[in-house]
């Protein structure tokens, strides 16, 4: 049984930063693509970062490029978010996500796995 679950979330400022984790277990990250994933309250499920089997593609949205990074770590069979400048807009519960293939992909309906959340809240 795959599990994917996420840390890392909390409180922080305009501004800060956080490291999201996603640890994974019944399936290892380096034959999955995995993506990260956000939501808000009243609104669809969003993309946010993926990264293929390999580490080597990743895709960003727009609203987070060059704030946003997506890592592997194999031998922790871990995939992180790091977070920088960070603004109330990202606001939201972050979902790790795992595909049984390695191709990345940014729709969602195309991840076969799923994290419970954990809570981001940026205040302004």
């Amino acid at each position: 049984q795959v599990q994917l679950v996420e840390s890392g979330g909390g409180l922080v400022r305009a501004g800060g930063s956080l490291r999201l984790s996603c640890s994974a277990s019944g399936r290892t990250v380096s034959s999955s693509a995995m993506g990260w994933f956000r939501q808000v309250p009243g609104k669809e499920r969003e993309f946010v970062a993926a990264i293929g089997g390999s580490g080597g593609t990743t895709y960003y949205a727009d609203s987070v490029k060059g704030r946003f990074t997506i890592s592997r770590d194999n031998a922790e069979n871990t995939v992180y978010l790091q977070m920088n400048s960070l603004k109330p807009e990202d606001t939201a519960v972050y979902y790790c996500a795992a595909r049984r293939t390695i191709v990345v992909v940014t729709q969602k309906e195309r991840y076969d796995y799923w994290g419970q959340g954990t809570q981001v809240t940026v205040s302004s």
